[in-house]
């Protein structure tokens, strides 16, 4: 399979090793310096674009992908709420295709899963109420994390007692506390802290007055979100249309 790379940080480095140990040709890597090598032929020859960039970046990079055909893997978050409602109009009408998801981790898509299904056992004890912590590195961008508000919306998904997540508290490098981790009994707290070069830690809490119930995925470093783009990119190479994980993994 031929794939194009765009953004070259430590994601699209450990990307590009991964791809290559798994037989694949990277053709073209596009990063900041090099927006020209869109129009290349090289880049015009990919089965996939393997995107990971910023969430300012993201949205552009997709219409040039798209523009020459070529289909995407993206893991860029912060797009979706602005440009999300054309993005699903070009993969489902337009034919172009899109394989976006929050966190390309094996493990976190298995959380996933596990999330789901605690959520609905959950749903029946309505004295638990719950709330969503992600811990990230200092750099990261976006706040919550895209992990953190898939996790809730599948927790918005499978209890009925809940209508919407909304934004909680954030503790930054600093230690500043911004925010506020009040809500209704309706809406589902995402609470943020950034330190130090924390790949990712995801944690859904249920507390009642009784006892509390927590699950956690905690990434130890970006090699399966890597992985797991790879493996995207090989199962977007023979689909179309707007993809996922659940698309991916069958649990």
């Amino acid at each position: 399979m031929k794939i194009a790379l765009i953004g070259y940080g430590k994601m699209g480095r450990m990307i590009e090793r991964i791809a290559i140990e798994r037989g694949h040709q990277v053709v073209c890597i596009i990063d900041i310096d090099n927006q020209e090598d869109f129009e290349s032929e090289a880049f015009a020859s990919a089965d996939v674009a393997i995107e990971f960039t910023t969430p300012t970046a993201a949205y552009g990079n997709y219409l040039r992908a798209f523009s020459k055909n070529v289909k995407v893997v993206s893991g860029s978050t912060g797009w979706m709420d602005e440009h999300g409602d054309e993005i699903r109009r070009m993969c489902t009408e337009g034919g172009q295709t899109l394989f976006w998801a929050s966190n390309f981790s094996i493990g976190v898509a298995i959380f996933q899963a596990v999330n789901r299904t605690l959520a609905r056992i959950m749903d029946g004890f309505p004295q638990y109420d719950v709330s969503v912590e992600e811990t990230h590195h200092v750099h990261k961008l976006d706040a919550p994390s895209g992990t953190a508000i898939t996790l809730a919306e599948e927790l918005v998904d499978n209890l009925s007692r809940k209508e919407k997540w909304v934004k909680g508290t954030l503790l930054d490098a600093e230690g500043k506390l911004s925010g506020s981790d009040q809500h209704t009994a309706e809406e589902i707290p995402v609470n943020s802290i950034r330190r130090d070069e924390v790949p990712g830690i995801h944690v859904i809490t249920y507390d009642s007055v009784a006892d509390s119930i927590s699950i956690t995925h905690d990434a130890h470093s970006r090699e399966g979100f890597a992985l797991g783009a790879v493996l995207a990119a090989e199962f977007t190479a023979t689909h179309s249309g707007l993809l996922t994980t659940t698309d991916l993994f069958k649990f």
